[in-house]
């Protein structure tokens, strides 16, 4: 396949050689855990990645910008990415869903996708692939069944959001550019997100299952997120939705107890449903105790090699274990 290689973990890879395949690529939320760890490794590879920062009002004359919620996006002129990333939008998992919360978590999404797909159209040329952030949240709560890219929107909040974002990218597809909806699986890394979060009670001993631990977890490991990101640069072939998990999603309960192993403590102590639904109400209800079991289809018939197959695997690279 051009422009990818096989490295001796089996891990795909981009590479760029003597500048060949080098791109200009557009980045929105490049400060976020997953903008932060594609910017450094597409910067790596040898492409130009170009940040697009958010300001609250007027964009400044002659820098590449945004403020979605007002509609703007300004791109200069000599600026034409072959590639845009856009992963923007309020972080859905950080906060008890408020009505406020649900507010901006929606109105985030729409008015970034709308803006960026109306700016890009502006362009006398458009770009060659446009990646849209999106998440397994799509599919609502998949109980037992495993659920691929054919299989139409679930249930809930965070499907409702999925269902009214995606489409969003039509306008793009219907001009002629590659688009992929990457739904992201929850993304593993001690530097942010839920990781981050369950570590310190997880070290202590004080980690557990949450409700049952029957409900199914689809995780994928940062570093092979980036992985993904750069597969998907270079497979024409994959577009629309895309599932951005690995193919070993696992029971809570197994996931629980893989974390206490990395960290070498017992992982025993339960968060109970009603507690779940207590502290954190509609939020814990379909991000903590719904059932996610969903798997890499279209990645898989690509082609892609998984680096960290197995939740064992990811927790010992995204910890610091080889």
């Amino acid at each position: 396949m051009a422009g990818v290689s096989v490295r001796p973990d089996g891990c795909r890879v981009a590479c760029v050689p003597g500048g060949m395949n080098m791109k200009t690529v557009l980045v929105t939320g490049a400060s976020g855990l997953v903008g932060g760890a594609l910017t450094q490794g597409l910067q790596a590879d040898g492409h130009r990645v170009v940040p697009l920062p958010r300001f609250g009002g007027e964009v400044p004359a002659g820098v590449a910008g945004w403020n979605p919620a007002a509609g703007v996006c300004v791109l200069p002129a000599d600026l034409n990415p072959q590639v845009v990333i856009h992963l923007a939008g309020e972080n859905a998992g950080s906060l008890r869903w408020t009505a406020a919360k649900k507010r901006r978590i929606v109105q985030s999404r729409v008015d970034g996708a709308r803006t960026l797909v109306a700016a890009l159209l502006a362009r006398p040329q458009p770009p060659e692939l446009v990646l849209m952030a999106s998440a397994v949240g799509w599919y609502g709560d998949t109980g037992d069944r495993p659920a691929d890219e054919e299989d139409g929107p679930g249930e809930g909040f965070l499907a409702d959001v999925c269902r009214q974002v995606e489409p969003l990218a039509a306008p793009l597809t219907q001009a002629g550019v590659r688009v992929v909806q990457a739904r992201f699986g929850v993304v593993l890394s001690p530097r942010g997100g839920a990781l981050q979060r369950l570590l310190p009670s997880f070290r202590l001993g004080l980690g557990g299952p949450v409700g049952s631990g029957r409900q199914w977890f689809s995780w994928v490991a940062l570093p092979e997120l980036v992985q993904m990101v750069r597969f998907a640069m270079h497979t024409p072939e994959l577009a629309g939705p895309v599932n951005f998990v690995a193919p070993g999603a696992v029971p809570y309960r197994d996931f629980a107890a893989a974390l206490g192993r990395a960290v070498h403590r017992p992982a025993r102590l339960p968060l109970p449903a009603p507690v779940v639904r207590a502290l954190f109400g509609e939020m814990g209800e379909q991000m903590l105790l719904a059932s996610s079991r969903v798997v890499p289809g279209r990645l898989s018939q690509a082609g892609y090699r998984f680096c960290h197959p197995t939740i064992n695997a990811a927790l010992a690279a995204v910890l610091g274990e080889r």
